[in-house]
């Protein structure tokens, strides 16, 4: 008897959200759709604004304006309440009822491949963020920051997790994107250091062959800081290639992640970075920010609503110490 209630409630419920699915494919459902994202940025008690204001920047008429309200109000997703001259005020919110009709589907991110513990708390960090705010939240991974924030600008991922090193670079060059959230330091990467093909070096030194991968702004910005005032031939090399090249001779060194180096165990000799550029913009590297495209403004109040990320670096820090493990 009780698994028969659950299954009535369970359709009942479906066939309800199917209703308002179609009732939104309507002339007026692109207005119902705005307004329900307007709400979402809304908390209970807020007053609203007026109707006219909703129909000029929507550019439609009150009467459009007026039906979408009461939409959201007989679907459960807003009880509004008029108080005059004062205005109407937001008496309660189904915040979960508000993502459907808002169409918002799932959120989508892309971050660095999870090669370390760093990135893989990260990774849960922000998983556990989404799962507690009860939204639909998927995570790639890519590597280099330039192919990820073109995958943002070109509307495959809502944001992305680069350095802050990166996002500036990116923000001097009027990219059109938006830091919303910025960690710690130490929440993108612990260090960088300059790895060596030979164990007596101990510096980068004229005559030397250092990878560069274009394709990562903090190892490209780093590297060439490094080098600066250097007479070094750069080898274009992929990230990952890295190691291999120092192990068959192609190069002689290369900005890495002390992450991976300290993780891996990996027998190479290394050194801190000692150029005084690449040291001055080494805490802004290992900064983890999520970054949107400006032209996304509405999404980032949503964001900023929901999502705790607090929380998430918190998370982090847990995986990075053994006490959580990794689930992304």
């Amino acid at each position: 008897m009780q698994n028969i209630i659950y299954s009535k409630l369970y359709n009942d419920e479906r066939e309800t959200m199917t209703t308002l699915k179609n009732q939104l494919m309507s002339k007026n459902g692109w207005n119902t759709v705005q307004l329900a994202r307007e709400m979402l940025t809304h908390f209970e008690g807020d007053r609203i604004e007026t109707v006219g204001w909703y129909a000029e920047k929507l550019g439609t008429g009150r009467g459009t304006v007026q039906a979408a309200l009461k939409f959201l109000q007989t679907a459960g997703a807003i009880r509004l309440e008029s108080r005059g001259h004062l205005g109407t005020t937001i008496q309660s919110l189904n915040y979960k009822q508000l993502w459907e009709i808002a169409d918002l589907g799932a959120v989508t991110a892309v971050m660095p491949l999870p090669y370390s513990k760093r990135y893989e708390g990260l990774a849960t960090g922000l998983y556990k963020a989404f799962e507690t705010a009860d939204i639909p939240f998927s995570l790639a991974f890519m590597r280099g920051a330039n192919k990820r924030m073109e995958a943002v600008r070109l509307g495959r991922y809502h944001f992305t997790v680069i350095s802050k090193l990166a996002a500036e670079a990116e923000a001097n060059s009027a990219s059109g994107f938006r830091i919303i959230h910025q960690f710690s330091a130490g929440s993108y990467v612990g260090n960088h250091v300059v790895i060596f093909r030979d164990g007596h070096d101990a510096a980068i030194r004229d005559g030397m062959r250092v990878a560069l991968d274009s394709s990562s702004l903090d190892q490209y910005l780093l590297t060439r800081s490094e080098c600066a005032g250097k007479e070094v031939t750069y080898v274009e090399t992929s990230y990952a290639q890295i190691l291999s090249k120092l192990k068959n001779n192609e190069i002689d060194a290369a900005i890495w992640n002390e992450d991976e180096i300290r993780e891996k165990n990996l027998d190479f000799k290394v050194a801190p970075l000692q150029n005084a550029t690449a040291l001055g913009i080494r805490s802004d590297d290992t900064t983890a920010v999520i970054v949107v495209s400006e032209e996304n403004s509405k999404f980032e109040a949503i964001l900023k609503r929901f999502v705790d990320f607090q929380a998430t670096e918190a998370i982090q820090k847990k995986v990075i110490r053994g006490e959580l493990t990794p689930v992304y």
